[in-house]
C-alpha cells in the first residue's frame, strides 16, 4: 500500500478545495493500493516564521517557535505521495498555505523529499489559479519530490443557489480534472522513486552545492548538511546514473558555480574596501 496525506489550506471545511481534494483521493483510493488522509493547516498550530534565521544557520531544531511544523513534516516523511491544495486568495495561496511554506524555507535549502510524489490543487474563483499552481509546483519540486503537474478548479459562484457554489457543469469538468489528476499521480506512485535529474534539476544542483561549499562555513547548517550527505562529491542528491551528456554538463555546471561564487566573493563590500 502506497501512503498519501494531502493538506488542505482552506479553512472550509466543506468548501470546494475540501471537496476537490477529497475527490482526488477518492480516486486514488480506488485504485485498491494507495491509502489517504487529508489535513486541514487551519486545524494545526503554525505560527508565522519570524525571519531569525536560525533554521538555516544552526538548524531547523533552534526555531523559536515550538508548534505542529515537525509533526507535519514527520507525516509529509512517512507519506509515499503529498497533495497540497489551497483556494486562491488575493492573487496567491491561503493564509495557512503561506505561513506553512515560509516554515519549510530550511527544507528549500536542504531537500528531503527525494524519492515521494507530489501534486497540487488551486482552486480559484475569478483569477489566479494557473499561476498559484505554477508556484505550488516549484515549491515541490525545490522540496525533493517528483513533482506531478497540479490543476487548476474553477468556481464560479452561482447566485442562484446560495447552498451550492459550484455550477453543475464546473462541478463535471473537476471530477474529470481531478480523475486524470489521480491517474497521473497513481502512476508516478508506482514508478522507480529516484529518476535521473533532467538538465534543469541537474543544474539547480550543481549551482546550490557549489555556492554552499565555497561561500558558507563549515559550521553552517546547509554547508554540514550537505557534508553529511556527501552531496559535495556526488552526481546528485541521490544516486543515479548520468548519461555522458549529463556527465560533461554536470562538470561544466560546476565550473561555471565557482566562477560565479568567487565573482561574488570579489563584489562583497569588505573586499572592495
Amino acid at each position: 500500500m502506497k501512503s498519501v496525506t494531502a493538506f488542505v489550506g482552506s479553512a472550509r471545511k466543506q468548501g470546494v478545495t475540501s471537496r476537490a481534494t477529497r475527490r482526488l483521493l477518492d480516486a486514488l483510493e480506488a485504485s485498491g493500493d494507495v491509502q489517504s488522509e487529508l489535513v486541514f493547516l487551519s486545524d494545526c498550530d503554525v505560527g508565522l516564521c519570524r525571519g531569525c534565521k536560525a533554521c538555516f544557520i544552526r538548524g531547523e531544531e533552534f526555531c523559536p517557535l515550538h508548534d505542529d511544523r515537525d509533526r507535519l513534516i514527520e507525516k509529509m516523511a512517512r507519506s509515499d505521495g503529498v497533495v497540497l491544495a489551497s483556494p486562491v486568495y488575493a492573487f496567491q495561496v491561503s493564509a495557512h498555505v503561506k505561513a506553512f511554506l515560509d516554515r519549510l524555507g530550511f527544507a528549500l535549502h536542504r531537500p528531503r523529499f527525494h524519492g515521494k510524489a507530489y501534486t497540487s490543487i488551486a482552486v480559484e474563483g475569478l483569477y489566479g489559479g494557473r499561476d498559484v499552481v505554477r508556484y505550488l509546483d516549484l515549491v515541490g519540486g525545490a522540496l525533493g519530490f517528483n513533482v506531478v503537474k497540479g490543476s487548476r478548479v474553477v468556481c464560479r459562484k452561482n447566485p442562484d443557489a446560495a447552498h451550492e457554489p459550484m455550477l453543475e457543469e464546473e462541478r463535471r469538468k473537476m471530477d474529470e480534472t481531478l480523475a486524470r489528476q489521480a491517474r497521473r499521480l497513481h502512476e508516478q506512485l508506482s514508478r522507480p522513486p529516484f529518476p535521473e535529474p533532467t538538465m534543469l534539476q541537474l543544474f539547480a544542483f550543481r549551482m546550490a552545492r557549489t555556492s554552499m561549499r565555497l561561500e558558507l562555513a563549515e559550521d553552517r547548517r546547509d554547508h554540514a548538511y550537505y557534508r553529511e550527505h556527501g552531496w559535495f562529491g556526488s552526481d546528485y542528491y541521490y544516486p543515479t546514473r548520468l548519461g555522458p551528456l549529463k556527465r560533461v554538463a554536470g562538470a561544466a555546471f560546476d565550473r561555471l558555480a565557482a566562477r560565479s561564487s568567487r565573482a561574488r566573493e570579489d563584489h562583497r563590500p569588505e573586499r572592495r574596501g
